[in-house]
């Protein structure tokens, strides 16, 4: 070994091979001191070594090479003072003792514990002035042996040139698979060739984990996707779509770097691009091209570009083209031009990999950046927004759950309600302000000591619970606790500490381990905490899922919640490492060995080579440090991401197991592609307890709000909402006023703040009250609506909030646009963001093609609006413009305080026709609980030449009659309106000329067997 390069590996950790690995047994023929002492001795030297900063490395060397020339000088009889001597020898010699001895006293295993409070100071290589350029130092590969499958084909990719091993050991040879999947759906990936069970989990992320989307046949189907590859100067690919030659996708002039703890390879991208996705992030809607964006769960609060609670390796493309005379496409990357005709075009890049992460958005290009796992990318074909993301879903990772109907009600909550009757006072105020509640929430105050599935003796007994919760539901109304993930570790010593839910989870192996096999101990809001092994329990067989249903049900039989609140899942740690570990034994837990499994075999897990732009800096700082081991052997380096899906996933069955027929209802904090299967999220824009999640009470957090919204519809999850009124920081009345109004119009609607804030119920102040009222009085008449678009997300992917410009695909303008945004297809918000404004500026998207939008309020159409025109609206507090899109259908209650109360109430529809006279919609039906409904209908609602047509499909019988019917835009006069014959009353329609509005109303009795029993049709002449 050359000098330079050993002093390099001894003094610099951050690059170097671990000490550990690089002392070897010598030869046994000459042991002057016992080899089991020695060999003890050398291998936490190693260790202790290893984590030494290189400050302390150089001052240690300097030392003994100081101490070690001086006793030799002297032995050489070069100092002559024989006591001066003899003292230099004896320091050398007492000095190696007592450094023998401290090395020795470490423990046995690289036990996860480090320091508490902040982790250790990083740099982050994209802001590290002295960082390596992985691009100028390493080879790239050469592709050969390649081999056609039946769906495209397989190759070798072998290294080009000496390795580099710049951040990390280079992978020598990989495996490039091919395959067109689907028409619309082109996969590639690279992974190590020779991949064993001791580095499984290093590259291969198990489908057993996050499923992997596969071939639907044999052969591959035609695709408007075009793969192909260069080996000139090394291996690169295209991606192309054949219809317009548009390269999607292409590693050319640039080279591929794969190591054990490093990946990156990445694409060119157009002038001016449309990116949007890579969540969770806050940040507008398109995210532009001078961020980068961290894929690593972190409990870190609002901070804008910074990696937050959930990890979505997710990205859509939209480009738009000028279309000419002639028909051909020209890419228009500043489109601005409102007289051409523009024709848009939008792919999705998913990148199947749970690992640490960095996505690099520049000028030019986009790169990805990993700390493991392997490339493995699908690209979606589209061309369209709605074909990329119910693709996405279909293929990788699973429909949106659906919801209960109650859960689109209102839900209020706090952190600070003191006791039992705070919460009841609550809940009657909401009642006495003529406010509908539908779920009241507790944050940790009613937990005894933070503990989970224990309530505060006194100021939340049990006895008082049930007769509370007994009231809440006799009027329909719902309850939903939190539960934190960090579960106390009582004191062993200290009978009167015994925590019975800790005991069964040590019982059944559910916690993380130290690597030496000892719980690993953090700190949470209880104090010192464990946290649940979803991993062991998934690939070993142990006991954190059993351990969970078995909790979560015992602590349902004292207080019966409805659904339950995750948080803190990233899982969050208030100390680093496993801080506890000196606090607490238990003595070890036997981690049987399991497949798969893995090591720190020749990776520095905790300090990786490559420092990703982690907004916490060190990897263990506030969450479990990557060194954490899971039963079999697993680390947390591998899986972080994915720690808080799993247990939402272990959640739903624990849901499942207390209502086995009923659809589970869980809000969560940290999530990753796929969650939207089993939960809905709350958005965490700010400062939580003690330094997590939830937005501050900040007019930027209620703008904030609405492109994270549109986001994670792209990602699969719609149950989505926001803090309303803010979390943090005390809100004043005019921003809440506001936010009740917009959040109104989100999926998930609730109010939630801190302990140190203010009240902020929305009856505190008359004007917030008043504006609440408005808005639900729309919201909840316009339940119907919001269900039936929630279960088409559910069954197709379609999005339930949509962003303006994949609704007018064709209007390059709108590629910015997320202070406006669609509820379903047919309900246009146009909220007021600005303090102290009593308008907002507006655009009316496709006004230039034809489109009609009707004022909410008033009933009429707009009129006098250009194309791509700003228009200053009208929003005084109280006010929230709304404007229904001509074309469609939408099906409506009564509003009321409940849903149930709403769902008893008589049909309306509101018909808003297009320039055709025309419009269409649908309503779905069924008992709104259900996992599987015993029975469902869909009705085909449809207007055109002067009639409404309803014609229900299925067996799903709902009594309620149909009360009103207003129909939007009616050409001519109306002499005579009837029902399927049956002339109405004229006493019950009226004409508005003036605004083209015919409503009826009294038709109840000609719908008494409900509105839906069988197909009619209301015409007008």
């Amino acid at each position: 070994m050359k000098p330079v390069s050993y002093m390099n590996e001894w003094l610099w950790p951050a690059t170097g091979q671990p000490l550990s690995t690089i002392i070897v047994e010598p030869s046994t023929s000459s042991q002057l001191v016992p080899w089991p002492l020695l060999q003890l001795f050398l291998a936490k030297f190693g260790a202790w070594y290893d984590h030494l900063a290189p400050i302390p490395r150089l001052i240690l060397v300097i030392s003994l090479v100081s101490s070690s020339s001086i006793t030799v000088y002297s032995s050489g009889g070069r100092l002559h003072h024989q006591g001066t001597m003899t003292r230099a020898i004896r320091l050398l010699v007492l000095s190696l003792l007592g450094l023998f001895g401290i090395i020795l006293a470490q423990q046995s295993a690289p036990i996860a514990t480090r320091d508490e409070g902040d982790g250790a100071p990083v740099i982050p290589n994209i802001i590290d002035p002295n960082a390596v350029n992985a691009q100028s130092v390493c080879p790239g590969y050469k592709a050969s042996n390649v081999k056609e499958t039946g769906t495209g084909f397989t190759a070798d990719l072998v290294l080009a040139d000496d390795a580099c091993n710049v951040y990390g050991t280079d992978i020598e040879v990989l495996d490039l698979v091919v395959e067109y999947q689907a028409a619309d759906r082109l996969h590639v990936e690279i992974l190590p060739k020779y991949i064993g069970q001791e580095n499984y989990t290093w590259f291969v992320l198990p489908e057993s984990l996050i499923p992997k989307p596969q071939a639907e046949a044999e052969t591959a189907p035609s695709s408007d996707l075009d793969f192909s590859w260069s080996n000139e100067p090394t291996f690169s690919f295209n991606v192309t779509r054949k219809s317009t030659g548009d390269t999607l996708f292409t590693t050319h002039g640039s080279r591929i770097v794969y190591e054990d703890q490093f990946i990156e390879f990445g694409s060119s991208l157009p002038e001016n691009y449309n990116l949007y996705g890579l969540g969770e992030v806050i940040h507008g809607f398109r995210l532009g091209n001078n961020l980068t964006r961290t894929l690593y769960a972190a409990d870190v609060g609002d901070i804008i570009d910074a990696n937050i609670y959930g990890s979505h390796p997710i990205y859509l493309d939209t480009r738009y083209f000028e279309v000419d005379e002639n028909g051909s496409l020209t890419y228009a990357p500043n489109a601005t031009d409102k007289s051409a005709h523009y024709e848009s075009f939008t792919h999705g890049v998913f990148q199947r990999n749970a690992h640490a992460q960095e996505v690099l958005l520049r000028e030019a290009n986009i790169t990805w950046r990993a700390l493991g796992g392997s490339i493995d990318l699908y690209f979606y074909e589209g061309p369209s927004q709605d074909e990329v993301t119910k693709s996405y879903q279909t293929s990788a990772v699973g429909l949106p759950a659906m919801q209960q109907y109650w859960t689109f009600g209102f839900h209020q909550c706090r952190w600070g309600y003191k006791n039992w009757s705070e919460v009841k006072d609550v809940v009657d105020s909401f009642a006495k302000h003529e406010i509908p509640l539908e779920t009241i929430w507790n944050d940790i105050d009613y937990m005894k000591a933070y503990r989970d599935f224990e309530n505060d003796p006194i100021n939340y007994p049990y006895s008082e619970g049930v007769d509370f919760l007994e009231r809440l539901h006799q009027n329909n109304q719902h309850y939903v606790p939190i539960i934190d993930s960090g579960i106390y570790a009582p004191d062993p010593k200290n009978a009167s500490d015994a925590y019975p839910s800790f005991d069964r989870g040590v019982e059944q192996e559910a916690f993380m381990l130290n690597p030496d096999g000892s719980l690993y101990i953090g700190e949470v809001w209880p104090g010192l905490s464990v946290f649940g092994d979803w991993i062991g329990a998934l690939f070993n067989g142990t006991g954190a899922n059993r351990w969970w249903i078995s909790e979560v049900a015992r602590y349902h039989s004292k207080i019966a919640f409805d659904g339950i609140w995750i948080d803190m899942s990233e899982v969050s740690s208030f100390c680093v490492g496993s801080c506890g570990s000196s606090n607490r034994s238990y003595g070890s837990v036997d981690a049987t060995p399991g497949a798969p499994s893995t090591s720190t075999h020749n990776r520095n897990i905790n300090y990786p080579p490559y420092t990703i732009n982690n907004f916490k800096g060190d990897l263990a700082d506030h969450t479990v440090s990557p060194n954490g081991t899971h039963h079999g052997g697993t680390l947390e380096y591998d899986f972080h991401n994915v720690w808080g899906h799993q247990l939402l996933n272990a959640t739903y069955h624990a849901l499942l197991d207390i209502f086995p027929k009923k659809r589970p209802f869980i809000i969560g904090r940290s999530q990753f592609a796929g969650s939207g299967n089993v939960a809905g999220h709350w958005g965490c824009l700010g400062t939580d307890k003690g330094g997590s999640g939830d937005n501050y009470s900040y007019w930027a957090y209620l703008y904030f709000s609405i492109p994270q919204a549109l986001s994670f519809s792209l990602f699969g999850i719609p149950m989505f909402g926001v803090d309303t009124c803010g979390f943090a920081d005390s809100v004043n009345e005019e921003l809440c006023n506001r936010w009740m109004q917009l959040s109104a119009f989100f999926p998930f609607y609730r109010n939630h703040n801190e302990i140190n804030a203010i009240g902020q119920e929305p009856y505190l102040w008359s004007s917030v009250a008043e504006a609440s009222r408005v808005a639900m009085r729309i919201r909840y008449a316009l339940l119907p609506y919001i269900y039936t678009t929630f279960y088409l997300s559910h069954s197709t992917g379609s999005t339930t909030m949509r962003a303006l410009m994949w609704e007018f695909p064709n209007e390059p303008w709108l590629a910015n646009a997320d202070r406006q945004f669609l509820l379903g297809p047919a309900i246009m918000v146009t909220p007021c963001l600005v303090e102290g404004a009593t308008t907002v500026d507006g655009v009316f998207p496709g006004v230039g093609s034809g489109n009609v939008w009707y004022d909410w309020y008033n009933l009429s159409a707009i009129t006098g609006v250009s194309q791509a025109q700003n228009v200053t609206i009208d929003a005084p507090l109280g006010h929230i413009p709304l404007y229904v899109r001509g074309g469609h259908v939408l099906p409506m209650h009564e509003p009321a305080m409940t849903t149930t109360t709403v769902r008893a109430s008589p049909w309306s529809l509101l018909v808003a026709l297009d320039r055709k006279g025309e419009a269409a919609g649908g309503l779905y039906l069924d008992d709104g609980e259900s996992l599987v409904p015993d029975a469902t209908t869909w009705v085909d609602l449809s207007a055109s030449a002067s009639s409404l047509t309803a014609k229900p499909t299925g067996d799903f019988v709902d009594a309620n009659a149909l009360g009103n019917v207003t129909i939007l835009g009616v050409q001519g006069t109306v002499s005579k309106v009837e029902l399927s014959g049956i002339e109405v009353n004229p006493d019950n329609w009226n004409l508005d000329a003036s605004k083209m509005v015919l409503q009826l109303t009294g038709l109840d009795a000609l719908t008494s067997d409900g509105a839906w029993s069988a197909e009619w049709t209301l015409s007008w002449s």
